[in-house]
This record gives structure tokens, sequence and C-alpha cells, in this order.
């Protein structure tokens, strides 16, 4: 707040030096009385202006209304003794809110203690500057703090001196008409009532049995902001259209030494008083009130007595002494509830009980034991420190409210939303950081909505979004909590807070440095204000935040300097720990380095980290910490041995990628891109391996196979000018897969067999960390192809079967994702519906656990196939459609036409045959476009089946597809396509009476096959050559 003096250089042109000094004097003396009495402290004397501080040195958690109460009475007319006659002292108060430095400020020649520092001091004296003599402006953050409070006149957005943008501006003119704080403080729309069904029912029938004349006290117990108020203004709502009576009672924190001030207060409410109002008009206001309850002169003498009303002659003086006055003041208040009672039922609420001055208290014990006989419901607000003597009776019951739980707390986020998404990335962080208490969710998802605008493009696991900082809304709050506890456990909390939002006793003791028993009773007095959990016993205990935001609140106390310096006691005092033997997160300590400024060290933590979590198939975690070491890596000069260092994160980092979101990802491309571009500067051909690897994997995936082709040659290549085995296995592995997909299945099986020959158990770590997953286990998945489809199908089910029990020993999820996936394609080709089906279960579930979105969406289009072959055809189709598109999301397209044919095939299953026909058009299209050829004769031959199934009279065009599958299934030597196709054509000709053909066509490919006479293709091929020879 900033406060100056009007006309004071008139005032200086009228009066003696002395004169003017003792009037400035006082008005100093009164001004800092009013700011005193609100609990704030003056800060400096600038000339005859105050710059005034409310949170500082102690926080409440109304310090915005107290500022605003004190500047209204500051800026009420006075009179100054010595003044010349008529002379007025005025003021104009500015008022803004916000974070500054307090402490002293030392220059050359003078040292200022209380000297603030920051935009909102200079931005409160602009705003005095707009104001009129004794008027009142604030800005609009403050503004938000009081809501409805106070009534406003809107100043719009005003240019100050100083500041790039104009500011919104707003002249307080007096207290506003909002009957309670909960309705001036919240919109006039609440947010729905998330989470709390439960104990409105319990309400519900608590009312009830009042209803018909059991009545009922109510307390509900909760922290501040745990919904107490909400759940009251939600039965009212549920009872609105019954007919009761409803009424409020509101306890004030500066009003607890108030005699009866909730009682006063709602008399004065519901009376309809007005500030202009003269006595005679608030008696007859009064009267009017309590005619239909009490309609003697004498309850409403005594009455308007309490309410410091005079009477004039109209009643006669209300005698007694003080306590039979209160005696007879109660006695009325009481027979007013008995008699409303009578008309209709009547819902009390008294909130804030644990503010309540001792007079209420008494009153209320009294109507506590009166309502038990009548239709009355009493529900008593209060927080957990409030004491209750009532609990034990009969008619009273305890409702404790808790936090909300997860999805009810992201319910509550998502509907303050509204219209706009938000990612659930960020939906999760609100709802962790907030503890599950509605007031935090809502003005934390508020504060994010307003602070980014813009979108939420960025990750917050990456860089937190600004508004998830302590809302302004809230800081009040929690502020005056930790000013509460006393500054030894202050700074305990402080020292907790940068630790982290759980922090052990012997770190703490370690930082700390103070003696035990200093030290535990400032631990009991957090734990006994609410701030903390405590488990266990010194020196083995550790301690939790109750609440992130409190965590965030005291971390906010402290300057950087002050958090750097703390950041760097804490990581060396973990390092000498390691030194010690105990283990340490690496992750934590890459955080305090971070923090203090130890960029090296914190890059080494971090990248410790990311691949120890790599080591755990924890992607999400990997990646997110690849990544903060390569944003503190980019602060360090630009050297070789920088170099190096970006080189191994960017492979690591490029590792976790693939197997969290795909070897698709523009970002996967991206880490093996930057990580080749730097091998080669540093001319390091073991790590461009790696690097050639990454891009070959990337390209294959996206379809583009020429590209990736080349790669797998270039590392071929290189390995063998290396002469090194494990990276001729990678080299064979890459060639092998490459040939798979574009058709030439020889060639496929002779590398990747080579590869197979090659493979050293010794070398898997190695391997492993180069392709992401299990080497073996991919060649074997990838031969098991292969040889089925070059017509070896007991060959490729006991490759695959092998593969998937290596995976397994492994206890490598990747490896077991990749495994199953290939396992499925395999049974896909074989035609075995529940093979597919077992194994798709097991990927979904695995990569639902691991977080594998890539195979995840395999999974989910194999499980859909697989519902649609079991009749469920609408059901296949749409999870067919899902996994389609989130594998299009990661941005491969190697095998989408594979998965086209297997929507085309769901399509038909519901009869919808021409829109399958279409799926297979888009499928060869791509297939011509990409290069990747292993399917491509089977979805000639589909599309031959589809045009036989969708137009009548299409024997000729499909007799085309079929020849033309045979002749690409010879070509690739794919036996199994061949004798697939062989059949369709064999059918029609048998159908169009050329058995003969028919049976010269299939009985020589039928014969080649001298294994896996299970396989459905080969049982239908011998019963159709059966049909043929007879």
């Amino acid at each position: 707040m900033f406060c100056d003096l009007v006309d004071s250089t008139a005032l200086a042109t009228m009066l003696d030096p002395e004169d003017l000094r003792d009037i400035i004097a006082e008005y100093r003396d009164s001004v800092a009385a009013v700011v005193r009495k609100y609990g704030g402290t003056i800060s400096r004397y600038i000339g005859d202006g105050m710059l005034i501080l409310f949170g500082h040195p102690s926080a409440h958690e109304d310090d915005a209304e107290r500022a605003v109460r004190a500047s209204l009475e500051i800026a009420a007319p006075k009179n100054a003794p010595g003044a010349p006659p008529g002379f007025e002292l005025r003021v104009r108060l500015g008022l803004a809110t916000g974070l500054v430095i307090v402490g002293d400020l030392i220059g050359s020649e003078a040292a200022e203690a209380q000297a603030v520092l920051g935009e909102t001091p200079n931005l409160a004296a602009r705003l005095q500057a707009l104001a009129e003599p004794d008027g009142v402006v604030i800005a609009e953050d403050t503004r938000r703090l009081i809501g409805g409070l106070f009534d406003y006149e809107n100043l719009g957005a005003v240019t100050l001196k100083g500041f790039a943008t104009p500011v919104q501006a707003w002249r307080v003119l007096h207290e506003g008409t909002a009957e309670s704080r909960f309705e001036a403080l919240h919109p006039a729309v609440l947010a729905p009532l998330v989470g709390r069904e439960e104990e409105l029912a319990r309400l519900e029938r608590s009312w009830r049995r009042a209803r018909v004349g059991t009545g009922q006290v109510t307390l509900l117990v909760g922290e501040a902001g745990i919904g107490k108020s909400r759940l009251v203004a939600a039965l009212q709502e549920r009872i609105e259209r019954e007919p009761h009576t409803y009424l409020r009672y509101f306890c004030s924190p500066r009003h607890q030494e108030s005699a009866l001030y909730p009682f006063t207060a709602q008399l004065q409410r519901a009376a309809g008083f007005d500030r202009e109002d003269t006595p005679r008009a608030k008696l007859d206001k009064l009267r009017v009130l309590l005619s239909p309850a009490l309609p003697s002169d004498e309850d409403v003498a005594i009455l308007a007595e309490l309410l410091s009303i005079p009477d004039g002659d109209l009643y006669l003086p209300v005698t007694g002494t003080p306590q039979q006055k209160k005696e007879r003041s109660f006695a009325a208040l009481v027979r007013q509830l008995e008699t409303l009672a009578q008309r209709h039922p009547i819902m009390v609420v008294f909130e804030d009980m644990q503010w309540i001055d001792p007079s209420s208290r008494e009153l209320l014990d009294q109507t506590v034991d009166r309502v038990a006989s009548l239709p009355v419901l009493v529900l008593i607000t209060c927080r957990p420190e409030f004491q209750s003597v009532w609990t034990g009776k009969p008619h009273v019951s305890l409702l404790v409210l808790n936090r909300l739980d997860q999805s009810a707390g992201a319910a509550l986020i998502r509907s303050v939303a509204g219209t706009r998404t938000l990612p659930s990335e960020i939906v999760n962080e609100i709802a962790e950081r907030t503890d599950g208490v509605p007031l935090f969710v809502e003005e934390l998802t508020k504060a994010v909505l307003e602070t980014n605008p813009e979108g939420f493009a960025r990750a917050i696991s990456f860089a937190p979004l600004p508004g998830l900082a302590v809302p302004a809304t809230l800081h009040a709050s929690l502020m005056a909590r930790l000013d509460r506890i006393g500054p030894i456990a202050k700074e305990l909390a402080q020292v907790g807070a940068a630790i982290g939002r759980e922090f052990s006793y012997d770190l703490l003791a370690a930082i700390v440095q103070r003696c035990d028993n200093e030290l535990q009773a400032a631990i009991d007095r957090l734990i006994n204000a609410g701030l903390i959990f405590g488990r266990g016993e010194p020196p083995d205990a550790n301690f939790l935040f109750k609440h992130a935001l409190v965590q965030d609140a005291a971390y906010g106390t402290l300057l950087r300097s002050q958090r750097r310096e703390l950041h760097a006691r804490i990581a060396s005092t973990l390092e000498e720990r390691l030194a010690r033997g105990i283990q340490e997160e690496p992750e934590i300590l890459a955080h305090h380095c971070g923090h203090a400024g130890l960029i090296e060290k914190a890059v080494s933590y971090w990248q410790q980290a990311g691949e120890r979590s790599k080591a755990r198939s924890a992607m999400t975690e990997a990646i997110v910490q690849m990544r903060r070491a390569l944003d503190l890596l980019s602060h360090l000069p630009d050297t070789p041995g920088r170099q190096r260092t970006e080189t191994d994160l960017q492979l690591a980092l490029g590792g976790a990628l693939i197997a969290a979101k795909g070897h698709a990802a523009e970002e996967t491309g991206r880490a093996y891109a930057r990580a080749r571009c730097l091998c080669e500067s540093l001319n390091d051909t073991p790590n461009l391996l790696k690097a050639l690897w990454g891009e070959f994997v990337h390209y294959h995936v996206r379809g583009e196979t020429e590209r990736s082709h080349r790669i797998a040659e270039d590392l071929l290549d290189l390995a063998g000018r290396q002469n090194d085995a494990a990276i001729l296995v990678a080299g064979h592995r890459a060639v092998g897969d490459s040939w798979l997909h574009r058709g030439q299945l020889a060639l496929a099986r002779s590398h990747l067999e080579r590869g197979l020959a090659l493979y050293d158990p010794e070398q898997q770590r190695f391997l492993t960390a180069l392709f992401a997953e299990n080497a073996r286990v991919a060649m074997l998945s990838f031969l098991s192809l292969t040889c089925g489809l070059l017509g070896f199908a007991d060959q490729a089910r006991v490759q695959s079967r092998d593969a998937l029990t290596e995976a397994r020993h492994s206890s490598h999820p990747i490896s077991l994702a990749f495994a199953l996936s290939v396992a499925c394609r395999l049974h896909f080709v074989l035609d075995d519906a529940a093979m597919v089906g077992r194994r798709a279960e097991e990927l979904v579930a695995l990569t639902t656990e691991q977080r594998f979105a890539f195979f995840l969406a395999m999974g989910t289009a194999y499980r859909g196939w697989t519902l649609a072959e079991a009749g469920d055809a609408e059901a296949g189709v749409n999870l067919l459609r899902h996994g389609i598109e989130g594998f299009q999301a990661s941005g491969a397209a190697w095998t989408l036409p594979f998965y086209l044919a297997q929507l085309a095939a769901a399509e038909a299953k519901a009869a919808r045959f021409e829109s399958g026909l279409g799926q297979l058009s888009d499928a060869l299209a791509l297939t011509e476009k990409l290069g990747v050829r292993w399917f491509e004769a089977e979805l000639h031959r589909r599309r031959g089946e589809l045009m036989l199934m969708a137009r009548p009279g299409a024997e000729v065009e499909a007799e085309t597809e079929f020849r033309r599958a045979i002749a690409i299934a010879r070509q690739q030597e794919a036996k199994l396509w061949e004798l697939r196709s062989a059949v369709s054509l064999a059918r029609l000709w048998r159908d169009q009476g050329k058995c003969d053909e028919a049976r010269g066509l299939l009985a020589p490919v039928y014969g080649w096959f001298n294994e896996g006479f299970d396989v459905r293709d080969l049982k239908e091929s011998k019963a159709l050559l059966e049909y043929l020879w007879a």
C-alpha cells in the first residue's frame, strides 16, 4: 500500500515548520495505528508518504482484505489539531499485490532496513496518484483476491509511467453487500460438486429427520478449502423447492472479541440495514423483521440495544444488569428460532466456528440443546482445530471431509477447465500438487488456464508451466500458516522444501545443524500445524509435506541466492553419504546440483539416472532425465568433451524414444541424426555405428525403404571393415530386416541366420543398448516370420516360441513387446486367430502397463481383427481403427498396408465389401509408394476374394488379382502366399468347371510342402485337392 498526504505543500505554506512537523507526526501516528490494527507494517516514510506492507513480517490468509479495510479507514476524512480552520487531512491510497524482496539494502553511504524491491511498490505508488482525495485505487490482482467483499468502480486499463502495458485499475467505494465470505470470494456459478456424493447423502438424511421434528446438528469438519461451504450450498440447492427457512451465521477472524457478532450481523442482513439508514429507519426495519416471531416491544427493545440502535422514546428503557440483559437477548433469539420453526422447518448454517466469540459460543450451546425437539437442522462448519463439546449428544453428528481421490480431482479439474481441453499430463500434475483439496484444485487450474492462453504444447515434466506456481489466491493463506509456526520451524520448512516433498530427519539435521531438542521441537510444531506428516522415530524418521503447495510456498520464501546455497549444501551432503556407500538416487543429486549451478555434475547425474531408468525399462522417465541432461549441457562451452557427452546422451535418448514413442517418431529421428552428426565431427566410429543403426530403424519403420536399405548396407559395410562380431550382428540384423520387408525372403533368411550364428551372449549388453530390444529375440522373431512366409511353418513357430522364451527370461519388457508383436504377425499370416488373440491380449496388457504406445497400437489392432473373426465385426472395426490411428500417430508406415488389410477383412465380416475394397486399394497404393512388398501378394489375393463377394460377374477381375498374387509370391519365393493364392484361383476355376486346370495349378504347390500340415492353408488345400481328384 502507498499512502500519500494531499496538499501537503499548501499546508506547509500556511504553517510554521514546527507546527507542520507536529501535524505530520500526528498523521503518521494515526495511520500507523490503523495499520497495526489490521496486521500491517510501515516499511518506509517517503516525505509525507508511506509505503505499507501487509503479509510481512507475518502473513495472514486475508492480507489483501485487511489492506483494503485499513485503506478505507485511513481514507476517512479527519481534522488535524493545529491545522488552519476548515483544513482536513486528506490522503490518496494505492494498493497492489505481488512478490517482493524485503530486507536490508546496503549502499555505499547508507543501510536501509525494510527496503522493498520489486515491481509491486512502484505499481502501488502509481495507482495512488490516480486516486481522488480520500480515495483508494487497487490493482486487478488485489481485486481478484478480495472478490465481492467490496464494491468498486472500474477505472479501466490505465497507462502508468514505467509500465510497458496498460494496467487494470479499480476504485474501492465501500464494503460490499455479499451475505457471506464464501459468496463474495467465489463466482456466481459454482464449480460442480465432485466426489462428495456420500457426504451430501448423509446431510440429506439429517435434513429429512430434522424436517419431521427430530432436530439434528452436524459438524462439518475439514481443513481450509476442503469444500465445507460448497457442500452446504449443494444441500441448499437440493432442498430449495421445499418450504423451509434458511438462517446463516458467519464468524470472522476479526470479530473473535465482538460479542454475539454472528447473530448481530445476521439480524442486520435479514432486516436489510443500509449504511445510509437513520436509527429510526433501522428500528422500523428491525420491528418488521421481528414482528412475525417476536411481536413484543420488550424483545424489539432488547435486540435494538444489542444492535446499538437508539430507540428514542419508542420503548421503555431496557433495565437490568449486563448479565440479565445478555440472558434476555439469548432468550429472545432462541424464542425467535422456536417461533419460526413452528411455521416451516429451518436450516441453520453456522460458518467458520473456529473464529466464534465466547458469547456466541454460549448462545450456540443453548441452541444446540434446544433444537433436539424442533424441526431444525444446524450445520456447523469448522476447521480441525475447533474443539466441540457437543459430539456426545444423540442428535449431534460429526462429518469429516477428506480430500478428493485422484479420479474426483481430475473430474473437478476438467469441470473448471470447461470447454478447454487440458492434456492428461497437466491434469495429473495439477491433481498431484493439489492433493485433493478442492479449493487448491480450482485455483491452480484457473491459474494454469490464465497463464497459458496460447495452449499447452510444453510437457510439464520437462518445463513446469508458470501457472503451476502457487496461485496468488492461495499464497496468503499458505504463507500465514508458515508464519504462525515460528522462525525455527519455518527455517526447517524451507530446508525441507528445498530437499523435496519428502525428506528424512538425518538429512534435515545435517543441513540445519541445530541441536536435537531444538530440531525435534520445531518438527513437532510443523506436524501439529498440519504442514507435514511424520513417520518413524529420529534418526530414522521421514517427513512428507501435507500439500505440495505448502512445499512450494515455503520454497518461494527463499531468495535465488539462498536456494543455490541450500541446494549446494544438500548436494554436498548427499555426495558425502554416497562416498560412505549409502545409496542415493542419481536424479535427486542431479536436481540439487542443477539448482545449485553445478552444471557438469548435474549433467553427469541426470545421465546416470537416465541410463538406470532405461535398464529398468522405465522409458518415459529415462526420456525426461536424458532431456534434462541435454538442456543443462547446452549451457556449457562447446568443447570435444561436451560433444562426446552429448553423443552418449543422444544415443541413449534415441533408444528410450524408440521404446516409448516408436522408431518412426520425429523425436527419435532427430536424436539419431544429431548423434550421427556429432560422431562424424569427432571421428567416433563405434558410436557412429550406433547412430547409423538408429537412423536405419527410424527410416525403415517410417516406410522410407530405399533410404533405410542404403543405411543398412552402409552399416554392414562399416561393421565388416571394423571386423567386430557384435557390429556384424547388428549389420546382418538390419539388412535381413530390410530384405524381409522389401519381399526378398531368401536374402532376409540368409542375413538373419548369419546374424544369429555370429551372436554371442556376451555381446548382449552392447546389442541391447544398440537395438533397444534383445538382439537374439529380434532376429529370431523376424526369422520366424520369414520362414513362415517361405513355407516352413513348423520352424517358424519354434523360432517364435524361442524368441518369446528368451524375451521372458531377459526380464526386458521392450524385448517381450517386440517378440509378442511379431508373434501376432506370424500367427496372422498362418491364419491362426486363436493364437493371435492370446498373444495380442498379453501384448496389450504389457504395453499398457509399460506405456509403450507404439506396440500398444499394434496390439489393439490385432485384438480388433480377432474380435471380427469371432463374430463381433463392429467392435473389431472400431478397435482396428483405434489401433491404426495410434500406429499412424507414431509416424510409422512400414506395416500400415498390413493393418489396412486387417481392417478390410473386418469390414468384410460386417458385409461392407466396398469399404473393404477401398481399404485394400489404399494398402496397395501405399505398398507401391513405400516399397514394402512382403504382404503385396496377399493384398492382391484378398482384393480378388472381396471382388467376388461384392460384385456379381467380377470373376475376370478376381482371376487377374489371383494370378498377380501368384506371380509376386513366386518372385519372392513366398510359398505360403503362393499356396493361398493358388487355392483362391483353384476354387474360382472349380466353380467355373475347370477342375483339371485347378488341380494342375494347386497340386505342385501343395506337393512342395514337407511341414506345417496342421496349418489352415494346407488343410484347405488338401481338402480341395481331394475334391478335385474325386
